[in-house]
């Protein structure tokens, strides 16, 4: 019967308008990326593409800098302010800043533009998994409803880049006399607009209402729960480094080593996204009962570095498939499950702990794909972009293998429902402060 009240309270309009604020942001993310290439080639007309192609990932690195930098701080916003206002200011400004980067017409403009753009978006993603966090009434819902908002955003990485070229080449056919600058900004204003909609949604159906009698995690033990974040943090960080350098090293070495044609590397990357869809449905699925993911931590580890190491060696479409499923499968799982749990121990500070986690994924994140282009073609090591990413997932077990035993030490098992009048309502978690 409780559950049956939160999900009452959790209104289906207020989750889509949730999964469509995630959505939005990783559809801005990931529809720029075919399309950037050529508008900085427009914007610095008469210089070697060679001298703009860097520009083309310093861009990239500006908007998960952004993420690494901010997040933390919109966190903690969230938790002073209520979810509901950061919401909505993220997504305007995210909006906003789409616009400004479209009709920006010099590369400091387009750095600025998209380091607001990161600075909005980063304010989104812990506010909504914090309010997802407040409505939780068991683990079973918490995770449930988790698996759909990284369900979104995956889509949004899959459907980005797809989206951003359909909609170049639409208003092409349909205004040929448009011409290319305004043909590029198209996609832009697009997607601001759908950002400004999912504003309104998120303003007519999210409420600012703290619900009665949530999910609260009590802490028994305030060292073990300060132990728990920092091994969620360096998995998440891990993860995202590894995922960063995979996406680099396998699109370098699919075009100059494999000669893949651009398709066919496409085709890789879809079937990354599509496998971790998968898995992320698979384990957050009633068929998976939540207090169990903890023990994935470990196998997940293992298997992404076996796939990293897999990708060299990998030269026919099958053991390509093989290698590209056991690391995106393996990542699919671990960054949620990190999240899962840090929200678990995080009582009423979720925003500001999920903020440090949105921080350490962006930052791993950014030093992966560096990493993976600088260690691409490296002599000192095989491989390099691959093997050495693969040892530091293998070094990383260490945090990873004890986590089961302090996430039962660092609560009092099991969690129980509590209200505003409880005095049990005031407990600390891993993301509180003391």
């Amino acid at each position: 019967m409780i559950e049956e009240t939160a999900v009452r309270r959790l209104q289906w309009p207020t989750l889509a308008s949730l999964l469509l604020a995630i959505f939005v942001i990783t559809v801005g993310y990931g529809f720029l990326l075919p399309i950037l290439p050529l508008m900085i080639e427009r914007i610095a007309v008469g210089s070697e593409p060679t001298a703009l192609s860097p520009h083309t990932g310093l861009l990239i690195g500006t908007y998960t800098l952004a993420l690494f930098l901010f997040a933390p701080f919109w966190g903690q916003v969230a938790d002073r302010h209520g979810r509901r206002p950061v919401i909505l200011l993220g997504l305007t400004g995210f909006a906003s800043t789409l616009a400004l980067f479209a009709l920006a017409d010099s590369l400091p403009l387009l750095y600025l533009g998209r380091m607001l753009n990161g600075l909005f978006a980063s304010a989104i993603t812990p506010a909504a998994y914090a309010l997802i966090g407040d409505y939780a009434p068991s683990k079973e819902w918490r995770a449930h409803r988790y698996a759909l908002l990284n369900i979104a955003g995956a889509s949004g990485f899959l459907l980005g880049p797809m989206l951003g070229s359909i909609t170049l080449l639409f208003v092409r056919a349909l205004l040929p006399r448009i011409g290319d600058a305004s043909a590029f900004r198209s996609p832009f204003f697009a997607a601001a607009g759908f950002a400004f909609i999912v504003a309104l949604a998120v303003w007519s159906f999210v409420s600012d209402e703290v619900p009665d009698g949530r999910d609260r995690v009590v802490t028994a033990n305030a060292s073990d729960s300060r132990a728990v974040l920092i091994r969620l943090l360096g998995i998440s960080f891990v993860t995202a480094a590894a995922v960063g350098a995979f996406e680099v090293g396998l699109s370098l070495r699919g075009v100059q080593t494999l000669g893949m044609t651009t398709t066919e590397v496409a085709l890789m990357f879809t079937e990354c996204s599509l496998v971790m869809l998968v898995v992320q449905a698979i384990v957050f699925s009633p068929l998976v009962h939540p207090e169990a993911t903890r023990w994935l931590l470990t196998p997940g580890l293992i298997i992404l570095a076996a796939g990293l190491v897999l990708v060299p060696f990998a030269t026919t479409t099958i053991t390509m498939a093989l290698a590209v499923a056991l690391v995106a499968a393996s990542a699919g799982v671990l960054s949620p499950i990190a999240t899962y749990w840090i929200s678990l121990g995080a009582g009423e500070r979720q925003g500001t702990a999920l903020g440090r986690q949105t921080a350490a994924a962006s930052l791993g994140q950014a030093v992966g794909s560096a990493a993976g282009g600088l260690l691409f073609g490296a002599a000192f090591v095989p491989n390099a972009a691959f093997t050495l990413t693969a040892a530091m997932v293998l070094a990383s077990l260490g945090a990873s293998i004890g986590i089961p035993r302090l996430l039962v030490n660092s609560r009092t098992p099991p969690s129980r429902m509590t209200g505003p009048g409880d005095s049990g309502s005031s407990s600390r978690g891993i993301g509180e402060r003391r």
